[in-house]
């Protein structure tokens, strides 16, 4: 297909295509002529992937370029990649107490649920941060509720992988593991608020 059938397939404006391909971060297309290239299912799903990452992670193009890379490189474990991929688009609330009492909330918490996490896990410090600023607030989960908190995260992310094993290649299932962090996020919550409406209904509608 033509620079222009590629743009009508993926949605991607011609000039914003054309500025990938100077970035490196789409492929070259066959050339056909001086002026003219051909190009291929593989460049759909390479724009899609990267649509994915600059409009829902709203990454910055060297992060892209870098997810990118791990993408291509087949040393890098599926693990890892999917890790380069989470890890770009998660940041860090911030909090002013102490961490320390957090740091062991959350120690508890994952050893409740058995989860295996690379010390440098950049989620390890949000988690830490929002539990510090729970605790400033005194508002502290408490054991029961953290620990349920984080057997329906993992309940999450079951799901979360068994979307990413119905995949047919490591492209697919980077965009899947973005999406369904970024949005699947946001669903999440809006899942809860309905949850809580509803809980909330059955315990104290009559005012009891």
């Amino acid at each position: 297909m033509r620079v222009s059938d590629l743009s009508r397939s993926s949605g991607v404006p011609v000039a914003t295509i054309k500025y990938y391909l100077r970035e490196g971060l789409l492929p070259r297309g066959e050339t056909t002529s001086p002026n003219q290239a051909r190009y291929d299912d593989t460049h759909l799903r390479r724009l899609r992937l990267i649509r994915a990452l600059v409009e829902v992670g709203g990454l910055p193009i060297a992060n892209v370029r870098e997810v990118l890379s791990a993408v291509d490189d087949p040393a890098v474990s599926l693990h890892a990649m999917l890790g380069r991929t989470v890890y770009a688009i998660t940041g860090d609330v911030g909090a002013s107490g102490s961490l320390d009492e957090a740091e062991a909330d959350l120690e508890q918490a994952m050893t409740h649920v058995d989860w295996q996490v690379e010390h440098g896990a950049p989620a390890l410090a949000g988690a830490r941060s929002v539990l510090a600023r729970m605790r400033e607030l005194g508002l502290a989960p408490g054991d029961t509720t953290l620990r349920a908190w984080a057997e329906a995260a993992d309940r999450a992310a079951e799901g979360d992988m068994a979307a990413i094993g119905r995949t047919t290649g490591r492209e697919e299932a980077a965009e899947t593991a973005l999406i369904g962090t970024v949005l699947g996020d946001a669903l999440l919550a809006a899942l809860r608020r309905i949850a809580q409406e509803s809980r909330s209904a059955q315990l104290y509608r009559d005012g009891s």
